[in-house]
């Protein structure tokens, strides 16, 4: 077999310039091609673990208008629960509770344990109001108190009046939730951590 790259330098080979070949060469090329497969095989490994961990999203539909907006691509961190308590003010993806193979992107809002009620639009727990910065165009809406259940939150879109949310299909077991919304990698100009709204509190009355 010819290889350009294997030529000959001893000067006094008989015809001066002839090519023969290196011993060991097929043993290379068959170490070289082990190696990029061993290599192949390895990123194949570290990308599914990845997606055992995070996903990509792509947002369709304007319920979490003004704060995240249709065509935004996020990353979802799958295991963000196994190792915290989900908190008030997350953006979770979860899994629909009456439509399958469609997925929604919500904000929590009410937490195990809580009664929460609705009255024109103002959301209070546990007979508090909440201060919610996130929202620009509170709704009129108005529901009786429920009591969320153990293992369940309550979930909303920030925007009120334009979401299919718990206030229609009710809590949401935290079973359902694929992950937590932890960044937004495109458009460039949306780049960045998704903010949980950590300033989400029951104000001083």
């Amino acid at each position: 077999m010819e290889n350009s790259l294997l030529t000959n330098s001893d000067p006094a080979a008989p015809d001066g310039g002839s090519a023969s070949p290196v011993p060991g060469d097929t043993n290379t090329l068959a170490a070289m091609l082990r190696e990029a497969l061993q290599t192949l095989f390895l990123a194949l490994v570290v990308f599914a673990l990845l997606r055992q961990v995070m996903q990509n999203y792509r947002i369709e539909g304007p319920s979490m208008q003004p704060n995240l907006w249709e065509g935004q691509f996020l990353i979802v961190n799958r295991l963000a629960y196994r190792t915290a308590e989900i908190q008030r003010g997350d953006i979770v993806v979860l899994n629909h509770p009456t439509a399958a193979r469609h997925d929604l992107i919500k904000r929590v809002v009410g937490l195990p344990g809580e009664h929460l009620e609705l009255i024109r639009g103002q959301v209070w727990i546990d007979g508090q109001p909440i201060d919610e910065p996130y929202v620009q165009e509170p709704s009129l809406y108005s529901q009786a108190a429920v009591t969320i259940p153990s293992d369940h939150v309550f979930v909303m879109g920030d925007n009120r009046n334009n979401s299919n949310d718990s206030r229609r299909w009710g809590s949401l077991s935290i079973r359902s939730i694929v992950g937590k919304a932890v960044f937004c990698y495109w458009p460039p100009s949306q780049w960045g951590a998704v903010a949980r709204q950590a300033d989400v509190a029951t104000p001083d009355v």
